[in-house]
């Protein structure tokens, strides 16, 4: 119900929009996947393993075992593809399999997808999805967005408003850190919160400026300097 919501008001907005859906195993239901087709929105959802599943994913998982054996026992990482129906579908469906060769054991994934990349890529674009899920830990967590405790639904709307306006706050202080500090900046929203803005400072405000005295040990004053130097050149 919520995906159908949402896809109407997408392309009541931009009407040629590429809607993709990515989504672990928990929601591998044939109802979904028959919606999406039908609703051109192209899905990559997880699988549970099966016998059948397993069966078919053996002479991968034998290739990589063989080659990691051959490679002194180096993690080997393959991945392939194979058409495959349940008998709850009404059709056969394309599904990607991901087997490795580790130093814990054999491992081997299945996603079903109606995307066309080659199998490896498929696999990618199904594990790239942990990055939205840290960015709604984001906005739970640091900026505590789940907190709606009124038992009025405007007033938790308006609240729910707010946190977005910080999350779009201190993103934006994120990106720009990354411009001028590379990977180091790759912190999570509440690290920066508590460098940034929880702190204890002295500002002096002068003709044309600010300025902001900190601690002489403050942790972080590099990201401070870093921010100065960002709008001084901007």
């Amino acid at each position: 119900m919520v995906l159908r919501r949402l896809l109407k008001r997408l392309r009541q907005v931009w009407p040629q929009v590429h809607v993709e859906l990515r989504a672990d195993s928990g929601f591998a239901v044939p109802r979904l996947y028959a919606w999406c087709e039908q609703h051109g929105v192209d899905y990559t959802i997880g699988l549970v393993p099966n016998r059948r599943l397993v069966v078919l994913a053996a002479p991968l998982l034998a290739q990589a075992l063989a080659e990691s054996s051959a490679r002194n026992g180096a993690k080997v990482r393959l991945a392939s593809e194979t058409r495959y129906q349940a008998k709850s579908w009404p059709t056969s469906r394309r599904v990607v399999v991901k087997a490795e060769a580790l130093a814990k054991g054999p491992n081997t994934r299945f996603v079903v997808t109606t995307r066309a990349d080659d199998p490896l890529a498929v696999y990618d674009w199904y594990v790239d999805r942990g990055e939205p899920e840290n960015w709604i830990k984001d906005f739970k967590n640091a900026l505590q967005a789940d907190h709606l405790h009124d038992h009025r639904f405007w007033a938790n709307q308006f609240r729910l408003l707010l946190h977005a306006a910080a999350y779009w706050l201190l993103h934006t202080l994120r990106h720009w850190l990354i411009q001028r500090l590379g990977a180091a900046a790759h912190l999570q929203l509440d690290t920066l919160r508590l460098r940034l803005l929880k702190i204890s400072a002295r500002v002096r405000e002068l003709p044309g400026r600010l300025r902001l005295h900190l601690a002489s040990s403050h942790p972080g004053e590099s990201l401070w300097l870093a921010l100065a130097a960002h709008l001084a050149s901007s």
